[in-house]
């Protein structure tokens, strides 16, 4: 049973899950990711699925029921609720905090479902002790080993290792013991500032298989493609990851990948895609061009809001409520 329960809490709190994939799609490490899967601009043609999927957010999967007309009534539920000061209009800011909290949803629902199953008693903190037999108490039965070493090759002394680091750092107040807020760090560390070197870290640790400490090219194009033999003709992708590698990641030309360089692939710099997007939802909508939007103005260009779909949105709108 422990040992059922801790793979699912592994598989919740590591950075890249390891899903499987079309062989011609790269794994994708970067965190701080575009707002949605669909390319923004085709055939430099604006593509309104980006900005569906941006601006909803994964509630944007089962746009394919409603008509125009219910798609734009639940629209204008969902405007009354981006408008927080009351004042009749959205501006930027609060456009840009929607499409954060609609693109992080899914997040909060996890830190949620967790901190529940991990503190039932709802008490202020979860001390380390706590969590470690809960998650790793198996390892300390007489039919175990030490190092134990499941069927996919997941080694829980190294997991055990890595989750005692994360925590130390979600760790603010060096109690050894996590609130909510610091548990939430430690679930998905990509999500805060200051837990981003644990990341870049755990990165190399996943991907630097020779242990020296930083990613050759083989082991970076090795963590997302792994070649069917000789004869196999490498994807078009990878070989446009091999141009990536040496051209843009590997800024100094040694061949390698060192801490920064990770950090500035994984975790790229000054580009906030929420509010870009909120910039150009406005550009779009904005017919009196004051730099925001009325609730009349978003009605009238639904269609680059949710288009002709829309879903059930009572559950998100309820969640809202303390947003």
């Amino acid at each position: 049973m422990l040992r059922l329960i801790f793979m699912e809490i592994f598989l919740a709190i590591v950075i890249t899950e390891a899903v499987p994939r079309p062989e011609d799609e790269p794994k994708q490490r970067i965190i701080d990711k575009d707002l949605s899967d669909q390319e923004h601009y085709v055939n430099s043609h604006h593509n309104p699925e980006y900005d569906h999927e941006a601006f909803l957010g994964e509630e944007a999967k089962t746009f394919d029921q409603l008509s125009p007309e219910e798609s734009t009534r639940r629209l204008g539920l969902i405007v009354d609720k981006i408008d927080k000061d009351r004042n009749g209009f959205v501006n930027q800011e609060e456009l840009k905090d929607w499409i954060k909290y609609t693109q992080q949803r899914y997040i909060q629902d996890d830190i949620e479902r967790h901190w529940k199953s991990h503190n039932p008693e709802e008490k202020e903190n979860l001390p380390w002790k706590e969590y470690k037999s809960l998650v790793y108490g198996f390892m300390e039965e007489k039919d175990h080993e030490a190092d134990k070493t499941d069927n996919e090759g997941f080694s829980y002394a190294v997991m055990l290792k890595r989750d005692r680091k994360r925590w130390s750092v979600a760790d603010q107040d060096g109690d050894d013991a996590l609130t909510k807020e610091e548990f939430a760090a430690f679930l998905h560390p990509e999500e805060q500032e200051h837990m981003r070197d644990v990341v870049v870290l755990e990165t190399i640790e996943d991907i630097d298989k020779d242990g020296d400490g930083k990613i050759s090219l083989i082991e970076y194009i090795g963590d997302m493609y792994t070649s069917g033999g000789e004869e196999e003709e490498e994807p078009e992708w990878v070989k446009n990851e091999k141009e990536q590698f040496s051209s843009y990641r590997d800024k100094n030309g040694d061949g390698f990948l060192d801490n920064e360089e990770v950090k500035n692939w994984i975790i790229p710099p000054d580009f906030d895609h929420a509010e870009a997007e909120a910039r150009h939802l406005i550009y779009e909508a904005d017919t009196d061009a004051d730099q925001k939007l009325t609730k009349d103005e978003i009605l009238e260009k639904y269609d680059i809001f949710v288009g002709s779909q829309a879903t059930d949105f009572g559950q998100a709108l309820a969640r809202h409520e303390e947003f």
